[in-house]
This record gives C-alpha cells, structure tokens and sequence, in this order.
C-alpha cells in the first residue's frame, strides 16, 4: 500500500517537496488581502509585508473540508494516509483533521505533531525516514507519536515588539525590555509556547539558547534536525552558528537551515533564530 504524508504549510518545508507529500496552506490576511501560505506568498514576502505594515496579519485554520478533500484524493488513488499537523493547542487545525479523518476508518491517521514550523518539520521529515523504511501508515503514525515526545525547539527571538503587537506582553514590558537589548529565549513545550528565559544582549542570548539545548540528553543526530529564521536574511541565525560551534562540530560539516513562515512569525517577528532536534532517548 502506497502510503501519503499530508501536513499543513505551518510545517514551512520547502518547495519542492518529495512527492510522497501534500502541504495545505494556511490562509494569511493583511487587511483586506488574503493569500495562501507558501503558494501565492513566499516567506520572504511576508517578512516583508509584516516589516512594512502598522497591524498584525491574522492566520486561519484549516477547515474539516480542506482536509476531507486531501485525504479523499489519496485514498481514491490507493494510499493510506499519515497527517502531522500543528500543535492542537496552537490552532483548530488539528482537530479539522481528526473530523475529516473520521470518514476515512483505517485508511487515514492523524499525529498531532505538539509543535510548530521547523519542530513540526522534522516530525514530517521523520515520518518519511519511517516511509522509506517499509512501515505501514498505522505503524509510521504509532512510532511518530512514541518519538514526538523527544523533540525540542527552542528559539532566541531578536526583539519583544510583535509579541507586544499580538498583545502577549504589555507595552511597558516591551519598551524596558528594548532599552535594555532583552532578548527572549522561548520553547514548544507539550504543544504550548512557553518562555525559558531572558538575556540582555544578543552574545549573552546565544550562550542562554546553547544552555537549554545543553539541558537535555543531547541533539540525536541520526534523526532530523534543523535551524530556522525568521526575517529577510540570516546573519543573526550565522552568528548563533559561530558561537554554539561546540555543539555541532563533531557530529556534521554542513547544518541544515530552513525559513520560518507566518503562522510563527506573526508572533515572533524578524530577527528569531530557532533550532529543532529530537533529543537522544532515555537509556
């Protein structure tokens, strides 16, 4: 049975794809224009408008029908279906997925990934590696959900503005939090976004950043990871590179770095750098 991965465009893998994957768009408003995630609006583009506008993009989620409509052209053409979708606690997307999935008994199963952008990405990326290993879709969907637990993605964001924006801090905060070049260091943790910590400088918020990955069992490298930004260009993201050399140098020449799209970046803005790994196992 050929089997297809079906994920949302918050995943923000790049195009193209494998052919085994469909990435649904997620719908992203700038007043009274709409555009299509990763379709008719590149990342770069909508750093651009959000850099360049007064009010926060909205984003909308996916509907059941949208999902329906993906899952049926699958099935229809002989493959069982794998969904990673967003966190459930992050949008309604997941839950649209788990209603279209209901038509689909045994053919269709739903991950909810408990992550976002680049986090969600290499959960994708490991149901592929579980693919090309021969699982069934109902076996590749078991090991996702038993391994999802040991991701984590922490980001080093750049300035408090656009959380202040989305109204997540209070302006007060954000304006002391400027003065003093406070960079935030957040997580997804069991599907919620949640703040690690704050360093004063963008040097001392790398070492921050270095030191959450340091507290778990170690980056697992023979399973997907990745590096992630959010803006127009990556010197930020190469800098971070520079100073947590100590954690890559043995195990690769070459990290892999992917563009964060809007569902995070309306939140988070330009400026994040973020990285994504499973953690190694308990022993």
């Amino acid at each position: 049975m050929k089997i297809r991965v079906i994920t949302d465009s918050a995943a923000d893998l790049p195009q193209p794809c494998r052919p085994e994957i469909t990435v649904l768009p997620m719908a992203v408003t700038f007043g009274e224009e709409q555009f299509l995630d990763g379709v008719d609006l590149a990342h770069r583009q909508f750093y651009e408008k959000l850099i360049e506008g007064d009010a926060l993009p909205t984003t909308s989620q996916i509907n059941p029908t949208q999902f329906e409509e993906a899952f049926r052209r699958a099935v229809d053409e002989g493959e069982d279906v794998v969904a990673v979708v967003l966190s459930s606690k992050l949008s309604g997307t997941c839950q649209s997925a788990r209603i279209a999935a209901e038509e689909f008994p045994g053919r269709v199963f739903v991950v909810d990934s408990e992550n976002a952008t680049i986090g969600q990405q290499i959960l994708v990326r490991r149901a592929l590696d579980l693919l090309d290993q021969g699982l069934d879709a109902a076996a590749i969907a078991g090991e996702l959900e038993r391994e999802k637990k040991d991701i984590r993605l922490v980001a080093l964001l750049d300035t408090l503005e656009y959380l202040k924006r989305g109204g997540r801090i209070s302006p007060s905060v954000a304006l002391v939090g400027g003065l003093l070049s406070v960079k935030p260091v957040i997580a997804v943790e069991h599907g919620e976004v949640v703040m690690l910590g704050k360093a004063r400088g963008s040097k001392n918020g790398s070492n921050l950043l270095v030191q959450e990955i340091r507290k778990t069992n170690g980056v697992d490298f023979d399973r997907p990871y990745l590096l992630g930004y959010t803006g127009l260009e990556d010197s930020l993201l190469q800098k971070y590179i520079a100073d947590s050399a100590a954690l890559w140098a043995e195990h690769t020449n070459a990290l892999p770095i992917g563009t964060i799209g809007g569902t995070i970046g309306t939140h988070v803005g330009p400026g994040a750098v973020a990285v994504a790994f499973f953690q190694r196992s308990e022993p």
